[in-house]
C-alpha cells in the first residue's frame, strides 16, 4: 500500500492517491487531473476509482473528468444527490484496491453529506483515515456552508451538533495509531484553526485538537460556531458545480478568448487587472480592479467577483495570463472570462499616491477604510476612526463611504488594499483614493 499526498498551496487543498497491487484510487481530486494521470503512468497503476468525501465549496473537483477519461467509477454518498454517474458510498459500503479495503463512514457536520474513508490493510487492520472536511489537523470542518446550498441543507446549529457526534462516535472511536489525511491545511477557509502539519494520527488529535477535548455538546456548539472566517461569494456555486460535475479542464481553458491589446471593452463588464500594483498604479484601464496574482488569488477573485459576473483578465505576459486563467478554473470561473489581454492599450488612468509622512502627521484629515476581515479587526484596529468594510463586502458598500475627505485604504500587509483602493476609485471620483499598501506595517 502507498499513499501520496498532492498539495495545492493556493487553496490549502490536499488530494490523495492510494494504491496497492497495481490499482489506485484518487480522493478529492483538484480541478486539473493531470498530476494523477502522471502518477499512474510513473508507477504503472490502473486508476479505477475516484472518491468524493462531499461536494466541495472551496475548489472544483475533476472527479467527472477522471471518470470519463479513465473509465473509473466515482464513489460518493447517496446524500450528495450527485447528478453524475456514480456508485453510492455510505456506511457499510467498501471498495477493494489491490490488497487494501476502503470503508465509508458517514460523518456529517461540515455538510450533511460528508463521508470519511477508513483504510484497512491486508490484515483487516485500520491504518489510515481520509477525513475530508470532517477532521482537520488542529480543528474540525466549519458547519455554516450548507444552510442554503446542496441537495440537503441544514442550519449551522444542526450541523455543528452532527459534527459533535461524528467526531466522538465515529472518528475518536478509531485506533489511536490510524493516520489522519485531511482535505485541507492551514490557510483554508473550511475551518478556523488548522495546523501547518499535513498529516497526524487519531491519538495525536485526541491530545492536541481543541475540538476533540472533553466538553459538553453545548460547549462544543459554542466553540464551533464562534469566529468562523468569511464565506467567499463562489462557495455555493462551487458546491453546485461539484454536485453536477465540472467540464473538462483543458477544454475549458482552451475556450477562454485571448484578445488583442487594442480591444474595446464592454463598459458593463468587470476588468480584473492582475499585474503587480506598481505597474497598475503607473497606468491602467479606467475602472479596472487591481487583483494581483498571488498565493490566494483564487480565493480573492471568488470573494470580490460573483459567480454570475462576466469579467476580463489583464496580465503582464502570456505566461502570467495562462497562470491566471488556470487559477480561475480552480474555482470554476473560467467560463465567466470574457477575454484575456496582455498589457492592453489605453491604460490612461493613474492611481493617486499617498504621502505617508503627511498622513502620519494628520490621519484625521482622511477617511480611513480598514478592509481586513472582521476576525482580524477583533484583534485590534490600527486606526481608531477607521471604517471597517472587509474586502469581500466592499463593492456592495462603496456608496456608504463618506466623500468629504480624501480616502485611504489599508489591510494588514498591502495585497488587499491595492484591490480595495481600486474598487473604491472606480466609483468615487470627487476625492483621491489612496492605498497605504505595505506602509501599514509602520502602524501595526
Amino acid at each position: 500500500m502507498r499513499i501520496e499526498q498532492f498539495e495545492d498551496k493556493g487553496l490549502a487543498h490536499f488530494s490523495y492517491v492510494i494504491s496497492s497491487e497495481g490499482q489506485m484510487a484518487v480522493i478529492d481530486p483538484a480541478r486539473n487531473p493531470q498530476p494523477y494521470y502522471d502518477y499512474a503512468n510513473l508507477h504503472d497503476l490502473c486508476l479505477i476509482a475516484v472518491i468524493e468525501t462531499h461536494p466541495h465549496a472551496d475548489f472544483v473537483s475533476s472527479h467527472q473528468e477522471i471518470a470519463h477519461t479513465k473509465e473509473a467509477t466515482i464513489y460518493a454518498s447517496k446524500l450528495t444527490g450527485a447528478a453524475y454517474a456514480h456508485k453510492t458510498f455510505d456506511e457499510g459500503d467498501s471498495l477493494q484496491i489491490g490488497e487494501i479495503t476502503l470503508h465509508a463512514l458517514n460523518t456529517p457536520g461540515h455538510s450533511p453529506d460528508s463521508i470519511s474513508v477508513l483504510v484497512k490493510d491486508e490484515n483487516n487492520q485500520a491504518v489510515a483515515l481520509f477525513s475530508g472536511d470532517t477532521l482537520f489537523i488542529g480543528d474540525v470542518g466549519r458547519p455554516d456552508l450548507r444552510e442554503n446550498t446542496g441537495s440537503i441543507t441544514a442550519k449551522r446549529e444542526e450541523l455543528a451538533r452532527q459534527m459533535y457526534y461524528s467526531i466522538r462516535e465515529k472518528i475518536m472511536a478509531l485506533p489511536d495509531t490510524v493516520t489522519v489525511y485531511p482535505a485541507h491545511g492551514a490557510g483554508s477557509l473550511c475551518g478556523k484553526g488548522m495546523s501547518e502539519a499535513k498529516q497526524s494520527s487519531i491519538g495525536a488529535e485526541k491530545k492536541s485538537n481543541p475540538a476533540l477535548q472533553p466538553m459538553s455538546e453545548t460547549d462544543f456548539l459554542k466553540y464551533l460556531l464562534a469566529d468562523q472566517p468569511f464565506v467567499p461569494k463562489y462557495f455555493p456555486f462551487a458546491v453546485d458545480l461539484n454536485k453536477h460535475g465540472a467540464p473538462s479542464y483543458r477544454q475549458s481553458l482552451a475556450q477562454v478568448p485571448y484578445l488583442p491589446p487594442h480591444s474595446a471593452f464592454d463598459k458593463n463588464t468587470l476588468l480584473i487587472d492582475t499585474r503587480p500594483q506598481q505597474l497598475f498604479k503607473q497606468g491602467h484601464i479606467p475602472g479596472a480592479i487591481n487583483l494581483q496574482d498571488g498565493l490566494k488569488f483564487e480565493t480573492w477573485l471568488g470573494s470580490v467577483v460573483g459567480p454570475q459576473e462576466k469579467f476580463y483578465v489583464i496580465a503582464e505576459s502570456e505566461e502570467a495570463l495562462e497562470t491566471i486563467i488556470a487559477k480561475t478554473a480552480k474555482i470554476g470561473y473560467e467560463r465567466q472570462i470574457k477575454g484575456g489581454l496582455i498589457n492592453p492599450a489605453n491604460q490612461t488612468e493613474k492611481s493617486a499616491l499617498v504621502d505617508v509622512d503627511v498622513f502620519k502627521n494628520n490621519p484625521d484629515a482622511y477617511t480611513i477604510i480598514d478592509i481586513r476581515n472582521h476576525n482580524e479587526v477583533k484583534e485590534g484596529k490600527f486606526f481608531p476612526t477607521a471604517l471597517v468594510i472587509p474586502l469581500p463586502e466592499l463593492r456592495e458598500a462603496v456608496n456608504a463611504i463618506p466623500t468629504n475627505k480624501p480616502i485611504l485604504v489599508h489591510c494588514a500587509g498591502g495585497y488587499r488594499s491595492a484591490a480595495g483602493a481600486s474598487i473604491i476609485a472606480r466609483k468615487i471620483k470627487d476625492q483621491p483614493v489612496y492605498d497605504l499598501s505595505e506602509a501599514v506595517k509602520d502602524f501595526s
